[in-house]
């Protein structure tokens, strides 16, 4: 295989959390006297660092959104991350690769230890040699920053090591560190957006990762 290092993000490509995320959303929001009744503006909430997307879709400063993020944690840590469905063919995807000793990775926006919790339920954290997400201080959200951590971290050699991920953020935070990636048309990235972001692979299907990879 070309690629010996594999990461991927969570949210969005290898689970769909669509209601989990988005009732933790609507529980945070209606702490702030917010009623949203308009899915697709909550779908947006999916990829990207939770502080930024409470500030551009709803105009919170930084500390209403850092408040936000608090009560989105109250309904997410018990009810929201069991809300959650693992996308079809993706465990077949990790267990070929982890017979051809790939060294699969999870770069993710989301909290770690939710991470580590997520693969688990779903028992496909035996599939990944690590896992890498933000943590609880607000620190390593950026999927850039994630990203070069675990290069420096494993000290991954770049030429041999690739980004599958389902929004903009993955592609751009891969291309920052000069790594290759792969745009998964299958989660919540349209496909203008991941277009725009200039990935060096396209994928529609779950089933055509592997030729990719």
């Amino acid at each position: 295989m070309k690629y010996h290092n594999v990461l991927f993000d969570l949210d969005g490509t290898l689970t769909d959390p669509y209601w989990g995320i988005t009732n933790s959303i609507k529980y945070a929001l209606q702490k702030f006297d917010i009623t949203e009744q308009n899915d697709s503006q909550l779908k947006l909430f999916i990829g990207p660092p939770l502080e930024q997307s409470f500030m551009e879709y709803y105009n919170f400063n930084k500390n209403e959104a850092k408040k936000a993020i608090e009560f989105y944690r109250e309904y997410y840590s018990v009810k929201g991350i069991y809300e959650n469905k693992l996308y079809h063919g993706i465990d077949a995807v990790l267990e070929t690769l982890n017979n051809n000793k790939t060294n699969c990775i999870v770069a993710t926006s989301k909290l770690e230890k939710y991470a580590v919790k997520v693969l688990r339920h779903f028992k496909i954290d035996l599939y990944f040699n690590h896992v890498t997400g933000s943590n609880l201080d607000g620190t390593l959200v950026e999927k850039g920053e994630i990203i070069n951590d675990i290069i420096e971290k494993y000290q991954l050699e770049k030429e041999k090591t690739i980004m599958v991920g389902d929004r903009k953020y993955d592609i751009i935070g891969a291309k920052n560190n000069g790594i290759d990636s792969i745009g998964v048309l299958y989660g919540y990235g349209t496909q203008e957006e991941l277009e725009e972001a200039k990935p060096t692979y396209l994928c529609n299907r779950i089933d055509k990762l592997l030729k990719l990879l």
